[in-house]
């Protein structure tokens, strides 16, 4: 097949039925090395929208609140208290035994300096690790894959369960795969014609090496995958909902042994400018209820202990409800970490002060970077500066 042949065929397959679907986000290199420098692993779960931090981790015992929010605040015969004066949402339930054990921890405060209310922007900043001022094109988990290991890692070796790649696993030498359904990706990746690509010399398509290299370790990623996968399953009940299907599917690759330090699920969104109690409600239980699932279930594969998941949201929403029952867009928000055996330091839990606020807003206490700059230094086990283009000094461990 000549390379006029090739791009002709990629141009048919581009728009018939075989194509390789655009949940698929993988970026070929011509040497592939799998590297990793322990086995724990990171999950990351994206809270879409800007979820509400004080009406998640709430001060109960703060009249500032009460007054702020006369018909959103959640009442103190409701909440379900962890401290003097921070308490859970009433739907995340299912994981205050999680909290009493000790696996289930919070971080308050958290942000970054000049916020930007902006969904996009805001996304964008956390994504790439970087000031506000500062635009970049590749994001903090694809730049660990870069200096993991020289460029050369593994798509798969960072996996997002959607079916877009998001901006934060996405290196200059090396993107993460996103995958939404293994079993489907294998199946279209079966076509006769990728088959071939697959057997043939790629040297011969010099010209055209982006596409070949895509549609090459898509194959490639493909089979180890199915590989993986195709031997066991979790039997632990999930539930049915998107987050639940997502979290089934990261407890799937790690229980089959995927060799990947990294997984990205997002949940939301939290956009709750109106009406914001029911749908917060809906969003906040159906988080409770599948990390409960998950987190038994690798407690079952005697893998708790080696797996980190890290819940945030883009930004918090305002201290004061708007007219419309909801809030509006914030600064300075709530983060969660959950199993592993990395543990923050208790100053890191202080209650917001409501009475010091910018414009109507939180100020932030806890650099974002300092929180990433620990996952990476003391958790996947790589020198942070090298990925987050300066040294943060990171957190203090408990």
């Amino acid at each position: 097949m000549n390379r006029n042949e090739f791009i002709r065929r990629s141009a048919l397959a581009a728009v018939g039925t075989w194509l390789i679907p655009d949940f698929v986000k993988a970026y070929e290199r011509d040497q592939l090395n799998t590297f990793r420098t322990n086995n724990k692993v990171l999950v990351i779960i994206q809270f879409s929208g800007g979820n509400d931090g004080l009406n998640t981790l709430i001060p109960y015992r703060n009249d500032i609140y009460y007054r702020e929010r006369p018909r959103l605040a959640i009442p103190e015969t409701k909440v379900l208290k962890l401290t003097d004066e921070l308490a859970l949402h009433p739907a995340l339930e299912k994981l205050r035994s999680w909290y009493d054990q000790g696996y289930f921890r919070f971080l308050n405060n958290v942000g970054y300096p000049n916020p930007d209310r902006s969904h996009f922007r805001s996304m964008d900043i956390w994504h790439t690790a970087s000031d506000a001022s500062e635009y970049r094109q590749t994001g903090w988990i694809g730049r660990y894959l870069d200096a993991q290991c020289s460029g050369t890692c593994q798509p798969y070796q960072a996996l997002e369960i959607d079916d877009q790649l998001s901006l934060s696993m996405k290196g200059e030498r090396v993107k993460g795969l996103a995958v939404s359904d293994p079993k489907r990706l294998y199946q279209q990746t079966k076509n006769p014609f990728y088959q071939e690509l697959a057997r043939a010399n790629h040297e011969e398509y010099a010209n055209v090496d982006y596409l070949y290299k895509t549609l090459a370790e898509t194959l490639s990623s493909s089979a180890y995958i199915h590989a993986k996968t195709d031997v066991t399953s979790t039997t632990a009940a999930y539930p049915t909902h998107e987050l639940g299907r997502r979290l089934k599917t990261v407890a799937d690759f790690i229980r089959s042994g995927v060799d990947s330090n990294v997984y990205y699920v997002s949940h939301g969104s939290f956009d709750t400018h109106v009406n914001q109690q029911p749908k917060q409600d809906q969003l906040l239980k159906q988080y409770a209820e599948a990390l409960d699932v998950f987190m038994n279930d690798l407690k079952t594969q005697h893998k708790l202990d080696e797996v980190l998941v890290l819940t945030f949201s883009e930004f918090g929403r305002r201290v004061k409800q708007n007219a419309s029952n909801g809030t509006d867009h914030g600064t300075a928000n709530c983060v969660f970490l959950a199993g592993g055996n990395l543990s923050l330091d208790r100053q890191y839990q202080a209650i917001p002060d409501l009475s010091d606020l910018d414009q109507g807003d939180l100020k932030y206490k806890v650099d974002f970077r300092d929180l990433y700059a620990t996952l990476l230094d003391h958790w996947l086990g790589i020198d942070s500066a090298a990925v987050l283009g300066k040294p943060f000094p990171g957190l203090k461990l408990a």
